[in-house]
């Protein structure tokens, strides 16, 4: 099997030869447009005072950068489920045939933030949800759209949502996003944290993902922080 191109492998590459700086006459692909969709009818009801969640929507880098951006989310890190833990590295992941995704576990504050407005935002804002095996120029089964639900509430209202949005048309085409069981999260490399923070310049961030961070603001003001929430301010 033909390994797919791997953009994200090729830019780490160039870094670490310091070809890549202030390159934003590189394109790859081109940022997807935000779309505007209604909050779901059905949201989940906690007495928690955080709670996970695990997004997959393409590449990690700019799905962590928004949720990185979300009022009430305490940490957002990027990693990989899906698969075998003994194949939960970047490397492996990227050949396309370990099952993992490149995910992003979000821990929040239900008080703060729901669970409904989460996937509203992951919709919506961080990635394009009716392309199969892919984000803009990434191809691959690891760049899937994914839920991966941690409890029967998360499924409930992840799988009604989905409904709602197929139900009104609210994409030009049907919803792809699956719902996978829930069978451990594994953190990505060191490297690959707060990667949008950290690597503002790099080509595919200014091009695909800090296009996200601005349509967050403009369309979820009330939702939106300056000031990311960083995984290794925590470390």
């Amino acid at each position: 099997m033909k390994t797919p191109f791997n953009w994200h492998r090729t830019l780490l590459g160039l870094a670490a030869a310091g070809v890549i700086g202030q390159c934003s006459a590189f394109s790859f692909g081109g940022a997807e447009e935000a779309v505007i969709i209604p909050a779901p009818t059905l949201d989940e009801t906690t007495q928690a005072h955080s709670e996970t969640a695990v997004f997959a929507g393409g590449c990690f880098w700019g799905v962590q950068g928004v949720f990185q951006h979300v009022k009430g989310v305490k940490n957002a890190v990027s990693g990989y489920a899906g698969g075998a833990a003994d194949t939960a590295q970047y490397e492996r992941v990227s050949a396309g045939n370990t099952g993992h995704a490149e995910v992003v576990e979000v821990t929040f504050d239900p008080a703060q933030v729901s669970y409904g407005t989460l996937l509203q935002i992951y919709f919506s804002v961080a990635h394009n949800p009716t392309e199969l095996n892919r984000q803009g120029p990434d191809t691959g089964t690891q760049y899937r759209s994914a839920l991966f639900p941690k409890n029967a509430e998360q499924q409930r209202v992840a799988q009604a949502y989905i409904s709602q949005l197929n139900a009104a048309h609210s994409f030009n085409k049907p919803i792809v996003t699956k719902l996978e069981s829930y069978n451990g999260f594994y953190p990505a490399e060191e490297e690959h944290q707060d990667f949008l923070t950290e690597h503002p310049t790099y080509p595919y961030i200014v091009i695909n993902d800090l296009p996200k961070v601005r349509q967050l603001k403009q369309l979820y003001p009330d939702r939106y922080q300056e000031k990311p929430v960083l995984v290794k301010a925590g470390m």
